[in-house]
């Protein structure tokens, strides 16, 4: 323990942003990044507890006290170990992840959490700047191949560990490029995609193969990579977007949220208008902009269309608003349900919630509104507030429903794995293992739309039970 009175004397201090007006001329990163001796000082708030809840409430069960510690210390290079020990990618995470591992710390009962999230992000940085992460090719080669589709986190963490215990990987990707939802999903501003290339750079030096632009069930047969290949991993994500069922939704106005933030996020690429939209180029600009959807996607959304000069910005949600904030005595250290004001909800937009859509008008070419009316849920069932209806203007409805599951025409369909109910790929997670001889499934293709820090815990357990079953035992972290 660094400090046994730092929660006492010091208050949290998130990372600041640079002013909406300058951020939102670009889409680069915004954080300001603290000096070393404030982030020292935020880490000297963690109290080192006996029984370390943030260890439960993060996904690939960070070492979170470990590390605040040598931060505390000034060790960042020994703080790098501790934290690459059991997150392949701090760098997404402290970037994209909502931060479970807060929610549970034990400060959190009475006060305000210690800045995780931060923490970590600053650490992996710092490694990236000082070049303490490098390549860890594997001592010896087993001999052993493995495919693994999907190059979002759960591909990439299942491929660098199963290419560090020797086996021979290449991952497939149906993309022109690689990272799945993080390089086309998440915003720029959000997460700048050198993040992935250099990655990328990093595992190809461990024996990683990366193919691109080879959809598993299209371009490339499955049935050749069973052939061909010792073992099969899926993680190809939960990409089936829920769909706007009401009158009027087919009009060309109404888009989903991926094909916008794609179209987006290829053009800061360098893509050209004709290469990041097939469909026709999709833009805000100057338009009366809804978003039905009130999670991340939507949020995404939101700060997306205010950099294209959006003339208004709606989000609407079907579920009731949350209280500002949490009753801890009855969530801690669970996940609560409250208020979230994103840095683009700050940014400008009008929310609102307990909102049914009933209709898109239009002419059935050229869309000009949203029907709308306030709802009252009881006992779990919607019932519409008679004289409540209203109209919105709108030029660009964007979809932010959230994924049904992973997509089944191509690979799934060709792939013949056995799913569940909710049409995810059937596979537990002791051994990740699908009715198919050989083949694994892991991230949200398994357990449906999640947080990236779960994908990565999925794909690192996953590799653990392929080189299993490939070698009988695995020196491979769990």
């Amino acid at each position: 323990m660094g400090k046994e009175t730092g929660f006492l004397e010091l208050d949290r201090r998130e990372r600041d942003y640079l002013d909406p007006a300058e951020r939102l001329t670009n889409y680069r990163e915004f954080i300001v990044e603290p000096p070393e001796s404030e982030l020292a000082a935020q880490a000297s708030r963690c109290m080192n507890c006996g029984i370390p809840y943030c260890h439960n409430g993060c996904p690939v069960n960070n070492i979170i006290p470990d590390w605040n510690h040598l931060v505390y210390e000034g060790d960042w290079k020994n703080a790098l170990h501790v934290l690459h020990s059991t997150n392949n990618f701090p760098e997404f995470t402290g970037r994209i992840c909502p931060a479970p591992c807060e929610a549970a710390c034990t400060l959190n009962i009475t006060d305000q959490p210690v800045t995780i999230k931060s923490i970590e992000a600053a650490i992996i940085d710092r490694g990236w700047k000082e070049g303490w992460v490098k390549p860890e090719p594997a001592a010896k080669e087993t001999g052993k191949s493995v495919a693994v589709i999907g190059s979002g986190p759960a591909g990439l963490a299942c491929a660098q560990q199963l290419a560090r215990a020797g086996h021979a990987v290449t991952v497939f990707e149906k993309n022109d490029r690689i990272g799945g939802l993080l390089r086309y999903g998440i915003p720029d501003f959000k997460m700048e995609k050198h993040l992935i290339n250099r990655r990328a750079v990093q595992m190809e030096a461990e024996g990683v193969t990366f193919k691109t632009s080879a959809e598993v069930g299209v371009e490339v047969s499955f049935k050749a990579l069973q052939e061909n290949f010792d073992a099969v991993v899926l993680s190809g994500g939960a990409e089936e977007a829920r769909a706007l069922d009401i009158p009027g939704a087919e009009m060309d106005g109404v888009r989903l949220a991926m094909e916008f933030l794609t179209q987006q996020n290829k053009r800061n690429a360098g893509d050209d208008e004709v290469r990041a939209a097939p469909r026709g180029t999709l833009t805000a600009t100057d338009k009366h902009v809804i978003v039905i959807g009130g999670g991340d996607t939507g949020s995404d959304c939101v700060g997306t269309s205010n950099r294209q000069g959006a003339k208004s910005v709606t989000q609407l949600e079907i579920m009731p608003k949350p209280p500002e904030h949490e009753d801890k005595a009855l969530t801690w250290p669970d996940w609560p349900l409250k208020l979230r004001t994103s840095s683009s909800h700050e940014e400008g937009v009008e929310r609102d919630w307990s909102v049914l859509t009933k209709r898109v008008i239009g002419d059935g070419e050229i869309m000009t509104g949203l029907e709308c009316v306030k709802i009252e849920w009881k006992d779990g069932q919607i019932q519409e507030i008679e004289g409540s209806e209203f109209t919105l203007p709108a030029d660009l409805i964007l979809l932010a429903m959230g994924f049904t599951g992973p997509k089944k025409r191509g690979l799934l369909d060709k792939a013949g794995v056995e799913l569940t109910q909710r049409g995810n790929v059937e596979a537990n997670k002791d051994d990740y293992a699908t009715s198919e001889p050989g083949v694994y499934a892991c991230g949200d293709m398994r357990r449906g739309q999640s947080l990236v820090v779960w994908a990565i815990r999925e794909g690192r357990q996953c590799a653990r039970s392929v080189d299993t079953a490939l070698m009988g035992v695995s020196d491979l972290p769990r």
